[in-house]
C-alpha cells in the first residue's frame, strides 16, 4: 500500500471540516475559543489542500499556504485509526520536499501549547520560535541537504 498526496476537491471539504472539528474541538473548548464551520469553509477555498491517502483510502488531509519566506502548515489531521503509524512523519517529509521545490527556506506552523503533536514536529526539526495566546509558533529551517 502506497501513501500519496492528492489535490483536495470540493467534495473533500466536509470530510476535512468534520475531521478538523473532531480533533480540535476539545482544544477550542479548553482555550475558550469558538469553532465556526463558516470560518473553516472560507479558509478552505484559498489554501492548498491535499488529501493524505493510502491507495484510494483517505487517511487525513493537510492544508498549506505560503509567502515569500516559508511554506505554512495550516492544518494537518489524520483519522484516529491512522495516527502513530508514521503517516505524519511521511507527510512532514513531503512538505519539506515541497518547500525545497519552491525554494522556500522554512516551514512554519502553529500548534496548541497542550497538543501532543508538537512532539512530532520537534522530532522533525521544528523549534518553538514564539508564543501567541494558546499557541506555539514553530519553525523548521531547511538545510541545503537533508531534512
Amino acid at each position: 500500500m502506497t501513501l500519496h498526496l492528492r489535490p483536495a476537491a470540493d467534495l473533500d471539504l466536509r470530510f476535512a471540516r468534520d475531521l478538523t472539528r473532531q480533533a480540535m474541538l476539545p482544544y477550542y473548548a479548553r482555550h475558550d475559543l469558538l469553532w465556526l464551520d463558516a470560518g473553516f469553509d472560507q479558509a478552505w477555498h484559498w489554501r492548498d489542500n491535499r488529501m493524505i491517502c493510502r491507495d484510494t483510502l483517505p487517511l487525513g488531509y493537510i492544508s498549506l499556504s505560503r509567502d515569500a519566506h516559508a511554506l505554512f502548515i495550516r492544518e494537518l489531521h489524520l483519522l484516529p485509526a491512522h495516527r502513530g503509524q508514521g503517516v505524519g512523519q511521511w507527510v512532514l517529509e513531503q512538505v519539506a520536499l515541497q518547500a525545497r521545490s519552491e525554494r522556500l527556506p522554512r516551514i512554519r506552523l502553529m500548534v496548541f501549547k497542550d497538543n501532543p503533536a508538537q512532539r512530532l514536529y520537534s522530532r522533525h526539526g521544528f523549534e518553538v520560535v514564539g508564543e501567541q495566546d494558546s499557541f506555539l509558533r514553530m519553525e523548521h529551517v531547511l538545510s541545503a541537504l537533508g531534512r
